[in-house]
């Protein structure tokens, strides 16, 4: 019986492995194909200097073995953004001692902007307080009181966090309270808790470009 069972466990692991080639595969093709549509450069290969590139960003600052993956680059709507899969790993011990190796992926978009801004981030509230905590920030407060109840707003500059979240910026974020954005030095990044179907990026590219268009143009001409 044991034998059996063993080659039942073998068999279920290659047909697990080929179902995952085969979805990698098919997700390959689609953002190749939506590549092609948008007339953006795409590379499909692990891409850990770009990982490092935007390290300085909370989400990608995650756990270990990060790289990036199904890159694509290219301008959009006037604007220069490149968007990838991203991979890191975090590990957990059983009560054996045995280490288990965990994989997490997600989407990430980014914009690149035309001048250097401070650190902040606009996400649903709890989801990156202990970050925020841990540095020192404080939970910025706002006239909204459902604004300030459903997003958790961190900056180590109060008025850059005011300049952005105007009046015109809380209603679209809470028309789109899914995202989670984060901005800076020159880049407005956008991520998920995990990898967009093909489908759904170029949506959120509009959105991401929305929430360009909805910082304030003065920000841009200070010196």
């Amino acid at each position: 019986m044991q034998p059996l069972i063993i080659v039942g466990v073998v068999a279920l692991i290659v047909v697990m492995g080929v179902l995952s080639y085969l979805s990698a595969q098919k997700r390959r093709e689609a953002m190749m194909a939506l590549a092609a549509k948008l007339g953006f450069h795409f590379d499909p290969a692990k891409d850990w200097d770009l990982a490092r590139r935007y390290s300085f960003l909370d989400k990608l600052r995650a756990g270990s073995n990060r790289y990036a993956f199904n890159v694509l680059s290219g301008s959009y709507e006037g604007q220069e953004v490149i968007l990838f899969d991203h991979h890191y790993e975090t590990y957990s011990s059983d009560s054996k001692g045995h280490t288990q190796t965990h994989h997490h992926y997600f989407s990430c978009f980014i914009l690149h902007l035309p001048r250097s801004f401070p650190e902040l981030v606009i996400a649903r509230e709890g989801f990156f307080s202990k970050i925020a905590q841990a540095v020192g920030y404080d939970d910025i407060d706002f006239e909204s009181h459902e604004f300030s109840r459903r997003f958790c707003v961190r900056s180590p500059d109060k008025k850059f966090a005011y300049d952005i979240c105007h009046a015109r910026m809380m209603e679209y974020l809470l028309a789109n309270d899914d995202l989670t954005i984060e901005i800076e030095g020159d880049v407005l990044a956008i991520t998920f808790s995990s990898r967009l179907d093909p489908e759904r990026i170029e949506p959120n590219l509009n959105r991401l470009v929305a929430l360009r268009s909805l910082m304030p143009e003065y920000l841009f001409s200070r010196r």
